[in-house]
């Protein structure tokens, strides 16, 4: 696997200080299902994923997802499907910009270097999200990092239950990886991951963390966000005493109403208008 960018992008870099792209939300209700919203050219696309990509990233050293040079957030080119944007290793997530961001292709080359960070190409985040984004053709992002509660409720090896509204986003869509062997270095590793998550939206690793993905990028890091949040309950509710998660069908119905793509990103909204407005340099 070589990290060496090529010597001339497949892709065109964005302005010094593009503009910010709005958010375009579908008139639906928030809990319906409904197609994920397009912008009108590739180019707008492209930019409106990285701009995301870039906030999810300061969303996440917010929240105290940034431990060392763990995690990665990726989002598919709406290009080049075959080729996924990512960080490039060793710059702190409360700094990444839109420049930053370099593009990778399954092979891990990288097509696209960024614009003045070192060209580093983390592993980990090639191992398993180029398999995932391989797996998965409907996934446009998947988000994973070493966040504390995600890490302490994977080593139960557990399902969460749905014990609140929020949980049940999760319930009966989402896995374990039981199989933790080390750091993730070897593409078939990531092959087994993307096997464990199945048609699901995340899957708890096992010893390692949680992971989470969707079909756009804010759906994948709102996921991630909820799904910390659920470990964070549930491992609060069982030291308090027994729990009473809901019926099945209960949970069914929550889920669907609280869990769908278009509920993600309407779910997000609020914090990229917090991040985006607080730290414009990320448009950089």
């Amino acid at each position: 696997m070589t990290v060496q960018p090529l010597a001339r992008p497949l892709v065109s870099q964005p302005a010094p200080h593009p503009a910010k792209l709005e958010t375009v939300l579908p008139e639906r209700a928030f809990g319906q299902p409904g197609a994920v919203p397009q912008r009108e050219t590739v180019e707008e696309e492209r930019l409106y994923r990285k701009q995301r990509l870039a906030a999810g990233y300061r969303l996440f050293a917010r929240n105290g997802f940034d431990m060392g040079g763990a995690g990665h957030i990726t989002a598919r080119d709406p290009e080049f499907p075959d080729q996924f944007w990512v960080n490039p290793a060793g710059v702190h997530f409360s700094r990444i910009t839109v420049s930053d961001l370099m593009l990778v292709d399954h092979e891990g080359q990288i097509v696209e270097p960024p614009a003045r960070a070192k060209p580093r190409l983390n592993r980990a985040a090639f191992a398993i999200h180029s398999e995932l984004h391989k797996a998965r053709p409907d996934v446009i992002a998947a988000a994973h990092s070493h966040s504390l509660y995600g890490k302490a409720w994977s080593a139960l090896g557990r399902l969460l239950d749905p014990l609140t509204q929020d949980a049940a986003a999760f319930y009966d869509d989402h896995s374990i990886f039981a199989k933790f062997s080390g750091v993730v270095l070897d593409t078939s590793e990531g092959e087994k991951i993307a096997e464990a998550l199945g048609p699901r939206k995340a899957v708890i690793l096992q010893n390692h963390g949680i992971l989470t993905v969707g079909q756009s990028v804010e759906a994948a890091v709102w996921r991630y966000l909820a799904m910390e949040n659920a470990c964070q309950v549930q491992l609060l509710a069982e030291a308090a005493g027994q729990t009473r998660p809901m019926p099945p069908e209960v949970a069914r119905r929550t889920a669907g109403q609280v869990g769908s793509e278009i509920g993600g990103i309407y779910a997000f909204q609020p914090y990229w208008d917090v991040v985006s407005d607080e730290e414009p340099d990320l448009f950089d």
